[in-house]
């Protein structure tokens, strides 16, 4: 078997684990509402689509900010190899889900790209976003 062949297998199947959709957006400036002065951020959306979310129950971290503590839980989404140009810094919202009814509407900033020669995913390092 061809390397080209199992590596087509290898994303068929990646792709059928694929089971959540979510859109990934990426902040395009600022938007100043005329009425009110209100100032928020313009985004444009550059993947809308099937994902996946894992985490990793062993790469919890503690931290102290003053006297407040807070886990950094570091979690994994990941989407078809089709998809392109996904920087660091987008944003993830996942939009449905079809086994946890707790993932809609969770927001995630992508922290790390894991390229690589032979994917069968696009998957990206990602922190939770506070809501």
């Amino acid at each position: 078997m061809s390397i080209g062949t199992a590596l087509n297998r290898g994303r068929r199947l990646a792709e059928s684990l694929m089971v959540d959709t979510c859109s990934i957006r990426r902040q395009t400036g600022l938007v100043t509402d005329p009425a009110t002065g209100n100032v928020t951020p313009a985004y444009e959306t550059v993947y809308s689509g099937k994902c996946k979310v894992q985490t990793f129950t062993n790469r919890e971290l503690l931290k102290n900010g003053g006297e407040y503590q807070f886990i950094i839980q570091r979690y994994e989404v990941q989407i078809p190899v089709s998809a392109t140009g996904i920087q660091a810094n987008d944003e993830v919202l996942v939009t449905a889900s079809l086994h946890d009814p707790d993932l809609p509407g969770r927001a995630y900033r992508i922290v790390g790209l894991m390229n690589k020669s032979l994917a069968t995913a696009r998957r990206m390092g990602v922190e939770e976003m506070p809501s």
